[in-house]
């Protein structure tokens, strides 16, 4: 594995198939401060390799993906500290939604408060059926902010509001069921799962691909009127780069074969 620093683990594999591991956060893998500066900091620097082409988000057990934010940092804060702690964790969630190319949540065992939002501001969620799921930061006097703003999107409003206001734990099939993972498996199916996830994005063209993760997230921010305009230049830029020439040509060439 390469370190690309102190919290931040890389492996490399063909195609520009890269996983970056969350390390040496605690064995809850917790996000403090220096944890989540070191993840932005990856984050940012992967996000500057033109040749990936999938980032698959992962921790180094399997018995939690993320524990949630170091209580023990924040237990220490005042007003402004606060602040500057959750806008962190606000800078890592928006690395996630803005990576160029599709970042994928492998998600193992325990996914809670703000791992289940940095799960969240991934683009596809894979799960295996030991994972569960809560928001429990009510339990401890805060409100769940900044990226819990996104569960609405995912789930609805109502399972929002249970989740974010009891502090309840799902099970992985109900986060299924729910719309907040995309696939659920048995723990030991878990990265051939991830294969077939990196198989069909990397049938696609790179370019493509970076096309429409850039307007999927353009789409969130705005109303729909907005985002159909929007796609018109995506899909004549799309003709600039070949892509369609050459995956239309392959096309035909299959069907005559």
């Amino acid at each position: 594995m390469e370190m690309l620093n102190d919290f931040c683990g890389v492996t490399r594999a063909d195609g520009g198939v890269v996983e970056m591991t969350i390390c040496n956060a605690g064995k809850a893998n917790l996000l403090n401060t220096v944890v989540m500066d070191g993840l932005i900091a990856g984050m940012d620097a992967l996000a500057q390799e033109t040749t990936i082409r999938i980032l698959i988000l992962t921790s180094p057990e399997d018995r939690t993906f993320i524990g949630g934010a170091d209580l023990r940092e924040m237990a220490q804060l005042e007003k402004d500290s606060a602040e500057r702690f959750i806008s962190r964790l606000r800078d890592l969630c928006e690395s996630v939604r803005h990576f160029p190319v599709p970042v994928v949540a492998r998600i193992s065992g325990w996914c809670l408060g703000g791992g289940l939002e940095l799960a969240a501001a991934c683009d596809i969620r894979v799960a295996s059926k030991t994972s569960n799921f809560a928001m429990p930061e009510v339990q401890v006097g805060i409100p769940s902010v900044v990226h819990a703003a996104l569960l609405p999107r995912l789930i609805g409003w109502g399972r929002a509001r249970y989740m974010i206001l009891t502090g309840a734990v799902i099970d992985a099939n109900t986060a299924l069921s729910w719309g907040l993972v995309d696939v659920v498996v048995p723990a030991s199916e878990l990265d051939r799962e991830i294969g077939k996830v990196i198989e069909l994005i990397l049938k696609s063209g790179s370019q493509v691909m970076r096309a429409q993760k850039e307007l999927l997230r353009r789409w969130e921010d705005m109303s729909l009127s907005d985002s159909i305009s929007a796609s018109i230049s995506y899909f004549g830029d799309a003709f600039t780069t070949g892509e369609p020439k050459h995956f239309m040509a392959d096309f035909f060439t299959k069907k005559a074969g």
